[in-house]
């Protein structure tokens, strides 16, 4: 796992209230009360087969996984790279972080953004609600 993709979710994950961080069963995942909000791994050599059919690649490359809803959940999903839908849950969205050529840079306020909304998605409402959130912007 690239140390400076997993720093960089791990400081936007636990910085949500009573977000906690786990091994999974490949890679890391970050949970409230049970709940997996994101999820880090690495696909390498067509492992593990679900994310690497998923992402339409063998690897080697990091991903990221989160949960989106409504409008984001149908534009994601049907977007292309670095965007991807997992088909084991309808709700759920991939990121292609690195494709393993050291290339394009993360767009940290992106991942912030749908990991915050993945999260609050998840939380408890009164968690949720502690979370600041960027006002809709609106026609103009």
């Amino acid at each position: 796992m690239d140390a400076r993709l997993l720093d960089g979710v791990r400081a936007i994950a636990l910085g949500l209230p009573d977000a906690y961080e786990e091994p999974a069963w490949v890679g890391t995942r970050w949970r409230v009360r049970s709940r997996t909000f994101a999820h880090l791994l690495t696909i390498d050599g067509g492992r593990p087969q679900s994310h690497a059919r998923a992402a339409g690649t063998a690897g080697p490359c990091v991903v990221l996984t989160f949960r989106s809803s409504g409008t984001e959940l149908e534009v994601l999903r049907h977007t292309s790279a670095p965007f991807f839908a997992p088909v084991w849950r309808g709700d759920e969205v991939g990121m292609v972080l690195d494709g393993g050529t050291g290339g394009a840079e993360v767009d940290w306020a992106e991942v912030r953004e749908l990991v915050t909304d993945s999260y609050c998605l998840l939380a408890p409402r009164g968690l949720a609600a502690a979370v600041p959130r960027p006002a809709p912007e609106g026609p103009g």
